[in-house]
């Protein structure tokens, strides 16, 4: 892609809009970025790119492009876009624009819950093998700052997420990664399928030379060859005890591995089978030696024979019911948050069955406290610090204290990471002598 001398107009002056402008400034381009709000920090933007913040529609709507590159945080289907596409040559995101540039490998993965875990597996194993490999996308450093360095990796690990795919062309994985799929964002889609839709354009420009890992009763049609893994049915990959087999091989036990719980096999699934289609062994050794994320299951402390577990990274129903259905019971649930439009009668019969109370926090506290069953108890409470002392102050040894909220976190934190810091610390105060 030549785009020297184009005018290239950057929607957003956040990290993918800033990294989209270094790689066009670097490709020749003549860069604009655009922002409704003021830009007050320039780090990071290079000096010949010229900022216009406070724009609004009417601004936009004369602007003239050869290209327009739009954040994934911005509505695509909304009235900025739609002014900034009348006189634009093209409009598409940052990773469909950074991968134009990119001739390696790449392994995409999506899916509502558990592609972070997986991004990292992979980048992990691919090292262990000796393949360059760099994490990106939604998760990690943007792409368009992987293939502007100067060492450009062999394998792209890059996470995908719907808003991301809303906005490609010709972006063709060589192997995409299907993890799941569950009600999620639906404060900005219209309807469940819309979502959907948006996520399964990971599979749109694949071909039989291409492969598709799936999960096993995902209903998934592609060109591409699948392969299909599940911790509870026989397929490819399957889970039988704590070995993950392929075709009745044994691979690894993940027993001895820091990752628990059937997702995260699913994770080690995925990621296995995502390298083997292109060749690469995956190692058991480094599989050991793997650190999960932070804030997904993570077991914070152990006090008087009570597991304290932050899951912040649940920002959904489906991530919350992999929680429920992978820890010990009995569990207190802290839970809530944002409201992003989430039935959470769903959840019912797993919290019956699994949660002894709950203390629910944030914007749909009192939702919560109508949606949730009356067998749980849940309790209001006004703050995380508040609930975490409430949850102490009712655990016994042997129950497990789960804050995994289901939801997004921006009602009272900056982001999940923000909020999990949060529950340590409220965790670490809250055991402290009186």
């Amino acid at each position: 892609m030549n785009i020297t001398g184009k005018i290239i107009s950057i929607l957003g002056a956040g990290g993918s809009g800033r990294a989209a402008a270094r790689l066009a400034v670097a490709q020749g381009a003549i860069v604009h970025i655009y922002d409704s709000g003021e830009i007050l920090n320039t780090d990071g933007i290079p000096a010949s790119v010229k900022l216009h913040p406070l724009t609004t529609n009417s601004i936009a709507e004369k602007v003239e492009s050869d290209l327009v590159v739009t954040s994934p945080g911005i509505d695509t289907y909304g009235d900025v876009v739609k002014a900034f596409s009348q006189n634009a040559g093209e409009l598409i995101g940052e990773v469909e624009f950074a991968t134009r540039f990119y001739n390696g490998k790449i392994i995409a993965i999506t899916g509502t819950n558990g592609k972070t875990t997986t991004t990292e597996l992979v980048q992990t194993l691919c090292t262990a093998a000796g393949v360059s490999c760099v994490a990106c996308g939604n998760y990690g450093v943007a792409v368009s700052d992987v293939v502007n360095a100067e060492d450009i990796p062999e394998v792209l690990a890059l996470e995908v997420s719907s808003f991301q795919l809303e906005t490609i062309k010709h972006f063709c994985p060589d192997v995409s990664i299907w993890l799941n799929f569950d009600a999620d964002h639906m404060d900005r889609y219209q309807s469940l399928s819309d979502y959907k839709n948006a996520k399964l354009r990971i599979f749109e420009n694949q071909s039989s030379e291409h492969t598709a890992i799936v999960k096993l009763g995902e209903e998934i049609k592609t060109s591409a060859k699948t392969l299909y893994f599940s911790s509870e049915e026989s397929a490819d990959y399957s889970l039988f005890g704590s070995e993950i087999q392929c075709d009745g091989k044994s691979l690894f036990d993940i027993a001895k591995t820091k990752l628990r719980g059937l997702h995260n096999a699913e994770n080690i699934m995925a990621a296995t089978a995502a390298l083997s289609a292109l060749g690469i062994e995956s190692s058991e050794s480094a599989l050991v030696k793997f650190t999960p994320p932070r804030h997904r299951c993570e077991l914070v402390a152990e006090v008087a024979g009570v597991e304290f577990i932050n899951d912040s990274k649940a920002t959904n129903l489906h991530a919350l019911d992999s929680a429920l259905r992978s820890l010990p019971s009995p569990i207190i649930l802290i839970a809530g948050g944002k409201d992003k439009g989430l039935n959470y009668t769903e959840l019912n019969k797993r919290l019956k069955t699994t949660v002894k109370k709950a203390f629910v926090i944030g914007e749909i506290s009192e939702q919560l406290l109508q949606q949730f069953p009356s067998e749980i108890h849940p309790q209001q409470c006004a703050t995380l610090e508040e609930a975490v002392n409430c949850a102490a102050s009712v655990a016994k040894a042997g129950d497990t204290v789960l804050f995994s909220p289901g939801t997004s976190s921006f009602d009272m934190f900056k982001g999940y990471e923000d909020r999990g810091d949060a529950f340590v610390n409220a965790i670490k105060k809250s055991n402290q002598p009186k």
